[in-house]
């Protein structure tokens, strides 16, 4: 199994037909017991949360965001976690929308802090 995301940033590798995010959006992952959670936003987001759990290396969790335009939307997300070849993690993820139709694959990965900045999380 891959290390915890507890405390770990990510950012979308692009944005995905019929989705929302996109590479201004950042995720401050928090992960506890097989539980998980993260603070989003950025780009169209002005605030996203998800929540879910975490069994081996699969993530399973419900998301929820309002955006720019002030509209509120929530769906359903499995990301698969992998190692990228620079050792930072990715999710290759699939998803669909709940408060309306769509969904689709996307893919997220580690944003490493800058040098000289402290990171943090929010959570």
């Amino acid at each position: 199994m891959l290390p915890s995301v507890d405390g770990l940033v990510f950012a979308p590798v692009g944005r995905a037909d019929h989705g929302e995010v996109d590479t201004a959006t950042r995720f401050a992952y928090r992960e506890q017991d097989g539980l998980v959670w993260a603070a989003y936003a950025g780009g169209a987001i002005v605030h996203g949360r998800l929540v879910g759990t975490r069994a081996g290396d699969t993530l399973d969790f419900r998301y929820v965001q309002l955006s720019q335009g002030g509209e509120t939307s929530s769906g359903h997300c499995v990301s698969v976690l992998s190692r990228l070849a620079d050792g930072r993690l990715r999710m290759d993820e699939s998803w669909r929308w709940e408060s309306r139709p769509g969904s689709g694959t996307s893919a997220v990965e580690e944003v490493l802090p800058r040098p000289g900045r402290a990171g943090g999380s929010t959570g």
